[in-house]
């Protein structure tokens, strides 16, 4: 898929403080603003939940509940918790869009579990890739259980992903797994992207949108149309939910990003400055980079010189809120902010050449709209 034309360079940078909220975006009508996101969020849960568990409890011990464990049904001794297991926004999107065909929102449960699957898959690797030591306010499962079993697991999860589309035996099941097959491949180039931009110096602004385009709009456009593709949707209708959730997803990541230097770890759950630990060339970094003037040559300075440190893992708080700093100074934050905006609209803009109930398509805008103001 081609990206829409990129607006210009960094602008000058906004005035948000660590933690705040995304800047809000206006509904698209008054119809998305009515519509409990909560409610539908927690559907989507609520439907998925008990046919995820029964795909779980097929793995072989230990690896079942290791699954557990990482889902947040269980602590790391076995006991039940009340973990939720993430904001489910896509098992919503799975069976709303099964909605769009006039079927029932039962239809895309499967769907909606497939796809949950990959991206827990994905989480599991990506970890351990990272180093990442918590998760949802919790350690990881590399952490707990060790690499071995985040990478069983992870491999596990991605098949149990095609068996629960294909035993369904249908037509529309077999189209379904061959949409979700292809955004798992370019989930997987995302990723493969995203760990070898840690090793250059520089990235340009295009390289990393099509890195988060792979990495997180894929998954997002098949949630968006795996629903309707069972529910014996066309190609066409398809492709076009494929578009809303593509640029849905790029407007997530750009507030992922923003979440993952500027958040309040008592929100999102990870260490103060996530990304910059990681040297992860996200939106803002790159974004700044780009700019002209003092702030983004002193950055781009800086992290070349952190990528030759050996000390690197024991800097401060102090050095890391420095980068940051002026990655805000040269725009990168800002930028940011504005290009989940963008990226948001081009979604909404892609549902009007769907036909589908108008209370379908206010819950899809307002999915859109809490992806781009939330604060983990």
């Amino acid at each position: 898929m081609m990206l829409d034309q990129h607006p210009a360079g960094p602008r000058t940078p906004g005035t948000a403080t660590r933690g705040e909220t995304v800047p809000t975006v206006p509904p698209a009508s008054k119809a998305a603003d009515a519509v409990d996101v909560t409610a539908l969020l927690e559907r989507g849960r609520t439907l998925a939940t008990p046919v995820l568990r029964a795909a779980i409890d097929r793995l072989a011990a230990p690896m079942d509940t290791v699954s557990a464990y990482h889902f947040g049904w269980i602590d790391a001794e076995g006991n039940p918790t009340a973990g939720d297991g993430g904001k489910a926004v896509r098992p919503a999107l799975a069976v709303l869009s099964a909605e769009v065909t006039g079927a029932e929102p039962e239809v895309g449960i499967p769907g909606a579990v497939a796809v949950e699957l990959v991206h827990n898959f994905s989480l599991l690797h990506d970890d351990l890739m990272d180093g990442d030591e918590q998760r949802r306010h919790r350690d990881t499962v590399w952490k707990v259980h060790g690499p071995a079993q985040a990478i069983l697991v992870g491999d596990a999860l991605f098949a149990l992903a095609n068996e629960v589309l294909l035993e369904l035996g249908t037509v529309e099941a077999g189209r379904a797994t061959r949409r979700l097959t292809a955004a798992t491949r370019a989930l997987i180039d995302g990723q493969a992207q995203d760990i070898s931009y840690e090793h250059r110096d520089r990235v340009s602004v295009e390289e990393c949108l099509e890195m988060e385009g792979n990495k997180t709009g894929a998954l997002l456009a098949c949630a968006s149309s795996i629903g309707a593709v069972l529910g014996g949707a066309d190609d066409r209708t398809a492709d076009t939910l494929e578009k809303y959730g593509y640029h849905l997803g790029l407007a997530f990541q750009a507030v992922d990003d923003l979440l993952g230097i500027w958040g309040d770890p008592v929100s999102t759950g990870k260490q103060t400055w996530s990304d910059l630990r990681q040297r992860k060339k996200s939106l803002p970094v790159v974004a700044a980079l780009a700019a002209d003037g003092p702030a983004a040559e002193r950055l781009g300075e800086i992290l070349a010189a952190d990528a030759k440190s050996s000390d690197f893992e024991n800097f401060s708080e102090e050095e890391f809120a420095a980068r940051a700093a002026l990655i805000e100074e040269a725009g990168g934050r800002d930028w940011t902010a504005q290009e989940a905006r963008r990226q948001h609209t081009i979604a909404v803009e892609a549902l009007d050449a769907v036909d589908m109930p108008d209370r379908v398509r206010a819950q899809f805008t307002a999915l859109a709209d809490f992806v781009v103001v939330r604060k983990r």
